[in-house]
């Protein structure tokens, strides 16, 4: 049996996992963005403080990079309190997380390292390492030179070739690279046509340089364009006339497709219902996986609030959730029922409009005998407040105290008061989700926050993520 102290260290560590899924330090509805940074950093010191090893676990969880950076840092900044087995340990969860980061948010990581002045011998290893193993080092100097080079200059390191020396500290002095993404780069100052062989982010410097107009550039650039620009650039290339611009949104990611979804007016939306149903059915399907049809029975009840607009910082990212939340659970049910806490019933026309009547929707989900019931929301039940509370608290204490019913509160948004996700209950069990592809994995970890399993049951499946997380890393590293 768990000790009190064990108990309160699984409260804690379940509640900066929520933080870390959920907070980005930007601005939300109910907090700004200074609020939200000063309780983020307050948790992060208070868990490296007291619960280190926990707190260098948390890395191998559904964290967002944003946190995954913060909790890197911290730990690199006080290796002197860290035992050796504790450096070891924590060594393998960094570099398998840097694996999995951005490289831009990797180079931003390393440079926040380098203004705080951490330069231990660990530092510079992990940044040696880290860099040995990506793909293309000559990809790296152009796409994020003066990250690369900050980073080298920082861990003391010598660029892997003297050409690639070269071309970071003192470019324009060669007359010619042997490396042809280098050489193509040379080119580029002098030769419009060179700039189309570049990466987008380095192409649209020279594009300005050279004077060229704007939908000439992008209908040229596009088959140099990643996924996610392809998306985030098509719809200003077609108001300027560029039509050679057009993502395949079928290979989306979920919740970024909902959210270019929610971007789209309702009248795109209608126009292009057969696509977009598509395209988010078919990346819900992706992320079923071998679980598609497994859940039997479920009920959700989403909330499409007025406060699901997020921030002008985070626009339409609690929607977004709920949407993508919305077809990954019809993916993975046998059979589903989407109850919105607006009443609409057209989930690809949803908008944030009125105010939050959880309690009855979860009513009427109840009424429909579900065997799984997620509830994503906020937390903020106005309408009337505190029935969410009271209906969910009825149900597991007298309706359903044998839990029959399956239920779970996920929240896309933290709140900087509490230090934590607003729950509705404290009768049923709530996480942080950050994207709906983590769904699956936040129902499994909603089952310590209900308070039926201890701190050593959740240290094994933190143990057993990272172990996952490592080997992962390796066999790639070994590729």
């Amino acid at each position: 049996m768990d000790s009190y102290g064990d108990l309160i260290a699984a409260d804690d560590v379940l509640l900066f996992v929520n933080a870390a899924i959920t907070s980005t330090g930007q601005r939300e509805f109910h907090s700004d963005a200074g609020e939200q940074r000063l309780s983020l950093d307050f948790l992060h010191a208070y868990m490296l403080g007291n619960y280190r090893d926990l707190y260098a676990g948390v890395l191998a969880l559904d964290i967002n990079d944003h946190n995954a950076a913060l909790i890197i840092r911290r730990l690199l900044e006080t290796t002197g309190d860290a035992t050796a087995d504790q450096r070891r340990s924590e060594g393998r969860l960094i570099a398998s997380r840097l694996a999995t980061l951005p490289p831009q948010r990797v180079y931003g990581l390393f440079d926040a390292l380098r203004r705080a002045g951490v330069n231990n011998r660990r530092t510079r290893a992990i940044i040696r390492d880290w860099l040995s193993a990506r793909p293309d080092l000559a990809f790296d100097a152009v796409k994020y030179r003066s990250g690369l080079k900050r980073a080298l200059r920082h861990a003391h390191l010598s660029p892997a070739t003297e050409e690639l020396g070269t071309f970071l500290f003192v470019p324009l002095t060669r007359k010619h690279y042997a490396t042809p993404l280098l050489e193509t780069w040379r080119r580029a100052h002098y030769e419009q046509a060179a700039l189309y062989e570049l990466p987008y982010t380095a192409a649209e410097g020279f594009a300005a340089k050279h004077g060229i107009p704007r939908n000439v550039f992008l209908e040229r650039i596009a088959p140099r364009m990643t996924r996610l620009e392809t998306l985030r650039l098509q719809d200003s290339a077609h108001k300027i006339g560029t039509t050679g611009i057009q993502a395949d949104l079928a290979r989306m990611p979920l919740t970024r497709l909902a959210t270019y979804v929610l971007s789209l007016p309702v009248q795109d939306r209608l126009h292009r219902r057969a696509e977009l149903t598509h395209a988010l059915e078919s990346a819900a399907g992706r992320v079923a996986g071998s679980h598609r049809g497994s859940w039997g029975k479920v009920t959700a009840v989403l909330d499409d609030s007025f406060s699901s607009f997020g921030s002008v910082h985070k626009r339409h990212r609690p929607l977004a959730v709920s949407l993508a939340c919305h077809y990954l659970l019809g993916a993975l049910a046998d059979n589903y029922t989407g109850l919105w806490t607006s009443g609409r019933t057209d989930a690809l026309l949803t908008y944030p409009y009125g105010p939050t009547p959880v309690g009855r929707r979860i009513l009427d989900a109840l009424d429909t005998t579900p065997s799984r019931l997620v509830i994503v929301s906020d937390g903020w039940d106005n309408a009337p407040p505190g029935l969410a509370a009271e209906v969910l608290r009825i149900w597991r204490t007298r309706l359903d105290p044998e839990r029959h019913t399956s239920i779970v509160h996920l929240n896309p948004v933290y709140d900087a008061a509490d230090f934590d996700v607003r729950r509705l209950s404290a009768a049923v069990p709530t996480a942080g989700i950050r994207d709906a592809e983590d769904l699956p994995a936040l129902v499994e970890l909603a089952q310590f926050a209900e308070g039926r399993t201890g701190l050593a049951e959740l240290i094994t499946y933190m143990d057993t993520r990272a172990a996952r997380m490592n080997s992962g890393h390796h066999q790639e590293r070994a590729r």
